[in-house]
């Protein structure tokens, strides 16, 4: 047995990782820059209300939808490569949006912002499994990953609320350019390029596969949690697991499949991709709740309001390193559990937060929440990245980062259109007759906040009081799903989880292959 200490990084490759950290801040930004953008885009550009869910849904879509997809691709011509073609990509699609004359055109380019974000994700996380071979140094630079995307996520209103402040609407996706052609100067010197020295043949039926199951699965669900059951949300998922299962079958028998399949059945890879899943399921359906309760329920301004979202995420800062602390001593299957149901108590907590709620009460249930699941997912980003070989970390990473996009995609879909049912249900029979737009006032707050304008104060006040009472009966409904959502992630990690990674580090991994290149 070889007990050869692993090489540790030196001040080049925690350079690069600043670096690396970039495009992924911005990338989890732009899942919740439009948060507080969304009315103002509304108001220029009159969405209908399916219209005004896909531009919010579009991009997460696309980005889960081809992570599997540009992993393996970066694992074939180089992960440095990759990031490089995701930052330009992303920087054009920046600069279209912000001047998108249609709510189709915003859609449109919305869906090459995914493009970008996904050529630009599982490039920063497999750079991590290259850069640091010391299992130490490396549970600590996932520990920066997984903060600063969670961050970003939180800093997106930050921004959004800012550039509002003093911007039209499109000054939230330029934010995006300065840092992209920095990016693009940057990482040519500071970041070595990594890829596999075998020639494998990408499968281009396989991302296409991939990515028609991910989009049709979560349409389908999407339009069934919204409307009930109707023929076509049903028929849409049947195609989407169809798919998925031909795609299952075409990587048992390709001779360089896009994943492997043997790695994901492993608990300590497997267990991770799952319940990060289910935890961005909870986190990002419930988001969306939470910025528009600040913002139209409570009635601050946009950049008030985000600056307030910011509170639940100073957790972050202490949730990682306590967790890491305590599966030193502790099987990780534990903490891990134990930060899921934390979540699940700041979730419960949220179920009680009424239109008079004070504002301190809310923010501490978003901070028991968002605290228990960084330290959760920080222990599992970390053991699934340690149970990857080298030569396959893109494509491994890409597994975990699709399942994560993806369960964020489901969370805004189906905790959404849950929260969207309530609100729907009891807004029908609140409305007095002859209010304006009345349609539009039983589909969302925004409608009835719009409608309210055009009546007398009493008819007006009397609208968005049942408006925001009923909208925050829906998003008490939702915090339940994601209740839900985390006692089973915390069920999970007990049963399957337990005994691996015992002693809070992943078991010793190999070092680069010979297979694996390096080139500055």
């Amino acid at each position: 047995m070889d007990n050869t200490p692993s090489p540790r990084a030196g001040r080049k490759e925690w350079t690069a990782l600043g670096v690396l950290m970039l495009p992924l801040l911005l990338v989890s930004m732009d899942v919740s820059v439009l948060y507080f953008a969304i009315p103002y885009v509304s108001r220029d550009l009159e969405p209908s209300a399916t219209q005004q869910l896909w531009i919010l849904d579009m991009y997460g879509f696309v980005l889960a939808g081809l992570l599997v997809t540009m992993g393996a691709l970066g694992d074939r011509i180089g992960r440095r490569t990759l990031v490089l073609a995701g930052a330009a990509v992303f920087g054009a699609a920046s600069v279209a949006a912000a001047y998108a004359s249609s709510a189709e055109l915003v859609i449109a380019v919305r869906a090459l912002l995914g493009l970008g974000g996904a050529a630009l994700m599982p490039s920063t996380l497999a750079l991590i499994r290259n850069l640091f071979h010391d299992e130490e140094q490396r549970g600590k630079a996932v520990t920066l990953w997984t903060a600063v995307m969670t961050t970003g996520i939180s800093l997106g209103p930050v921004v959004s609320g800012l550039l509002l402040e003093h911007f039209w609407w499109g000054a939230v996706f330029l934010i995006n350019l300065p840092a992209m052609v920095l990016l693009l100067v940057l990482v040519p010197f500071l970041v070595p390029e990594f890829k596999s020295a075998k020639r494998e043949p990408f499968d281009l039926p396989s991302a296409v596969l991939s990515l028609g199951a991910v989009l049709l699965v979560i349409y389908g669900i999407k339009e069934w949690a919204r409307h009930g059951y109707e023929p076509l949300p049903a028929l849409a998922i049947g195609m989407g697991l169809v798919l998925g299962f031909v795609f299952v079958l075409r990587q048992k028998h390709l001779a360089h499949p896009m994943i492997d399949l043997g790695l994901l059945g492993r608990r300590s890879f497997g267990g991770p991709v799952f319940v990060g899943l289910l935890a961005m399921f909870a986190t990002v359906g419930m988001a969306v709740f939470l910025t528009q309760y600040l913002q139209s329920v409570l009635g601050m301004r946009p950049f008030d309001a985000a600056l307030w979202s910011l509170v639940p995420a100073a957790g972050v800062v202490v949730a990682a390193p306590v967790g890491a602390a305590l599966a030193q001593r502790i099987d990780r299957a534990y903490v891990m559990g134990g930060g899921f149901l934390l979540s699940g108590c700041g979730f419960l907590w949220l179920t009680q937060v009424r239109t008079d709620s004070a504002l301190w009460f809310t923010l501490a249930g978003a901070s028991l929440y968002v605290g228990g699941l960084v330290a959760a997912m920080t222990l599992a980003n970390e053991l699934a990245l340690g149970a990857a070989p080298p030569e396959r970390a893109g494509s491994a990473a890409a597994v975990m980062e699709s399942g994560q996009e993806l369960g964020g995609a489901l969370g805004m879909a189906i905790l959404g259109s849950v929260g969207a049912a309530v609100y729907s249900r009891e807004m029908a029979g609140a409305l007095p007759v002859g209010v304006p737009q009345a349609e539009a006032v039983r589909e969302t707050l925004g409608g009835a906040m719009a409608a309210a304008s055009q009546l007398p104060g009493g008819a007006a006040d009397a609208v968005l009081t049942a408006a925001r009472d009923a909208f925050t009966h829906g998003m008490s409904f939702a915090a339940v799903g994601a209740a839900v959502a985390m006692a089973g992630a915390a069920f999970f990690s007990f049963t399957w989880l337990r005994g691996v990674g015992t002693t809070g580090r992943p078991a010793p991994s190999p070092a680069a292959p010979r297979s694996a290149t390096r080139t500055p």
